[in-house]
């Protein structure tokens, strides 16, 4: 048996993580096998998914812009992600292709790692997207009590928020308290870092604030929550969960919590 292969499926992939992270998990676990990134044209899509299993690929995580188109290529898809109507993760399993979405559970650990409860409170939610989908679906299922979108085109309808009406920025403003902001938008992010996605102002009236960006390690958004005595955290912990959650799925494994702090710690030293 060859060396066991991986990767990290997308248009336009540029500095990743990724490969740095699943090299560690491999180490950490003694596992023989090599994570790649695969730059795909959208056009060649197809092509790709089906030489990733006819070259014995076992796994593959998917990046944007594929998170939903890959699906229609897919042979099972597990309950999260079909309800989220996204799959970052692929099992390659005897011939057939299985789809996940590990963002809702790296989105999960990095909650309960910073101990912050969902159960019966209130949350909003920056951006309309694949992760803003994931984010929604693991707070709907952990017993939110209220959720609220936000997207700067509250007026067009977006499927895969349990049908509740999407809220404009505006309305986001008139809003005086809540428990739990989460960043998804890509505002904030390197190298456009001293734009936030909302004022200081909005950000202060909840009690903690999630921005799902990693790198900076505090974008200007995470800096307004900490100047406003908030709890503030950022995305690093999602990232290398929803890796080793991937790992869990292509290897039949539980990987040990101690294994994914070490990770953590050794990936935040690469930002």
């Amino acid at each position: 048996m060859g060396r066991i292969m991986y990767g990290l499926l997308g248009e336009k992939l540029g500095h990743s993580l990724s490969p740095s992270i699943h090299k560690m998990i491999f180490e950490e676990l003694g596992i023989d096998a090599g994570y790649n990134l695969f730059e795909v044209e959208k056009s060649d899509l197809k092509d790709a998914m089906y030489g990733f299993r006819a070259l014995g690929i076992r796994g593959i995580n998917v990046t944007i812009p594929y998170k939903i188109a890959v699906m229609e290529y897919l042979d099972e898809i597990s309950a999260e992600a079909a309800k989220i109507s996204a799959v970052n993760t692929i099992f390659f399993e005897d011939g057939k292709m299985k789809g996940y979405n590990t963002d809702y559970h790296g989105f999960g650990m990095l909650l309960k790692r910073n101990g912050i409860e969902t159960e019966g409170r209130s949350a909003v939610i920056l951006g309309s997207g694949g992760s803003a989908k994931a984010v929604w679906q693991y707070l709907a299922d952990s017993g939110a009590r209220e959720i609220k979108v936000v997207s700067r085109d509250s007026s067009r309808q977006i499927t895969g928020f349990g049908d509740r009406r999407i809220i404009s920025y505006e309305e986001l403003r008139q809003i005086e308290s809540g428990d739990i902001i989460i960043n998804c938008t890509p505002s904030g992010m390197y190298p456009n870092t001293d734009a936030s996605p909302v004022e200081k102002e909005v950000v202060s009236r909840f009690k903690s604030a999630v921005d799902l960006i990693y790198n900076p390690k505090e974008t200007l958004f995470l800096r307004y929550a900490d100047e406003s005595g908030i709890k503030a955290v950022n995305g690093l912990y999602m990232l290398v969960g929803q890796a080793v959650k991937s790992q869990e799925i292509w290897n039949n494994i539980r990987i040990n919590d101690d294994v994914t702090e070490s990770i953590f710690m050794s990936t935040s030293e690469l930002i």
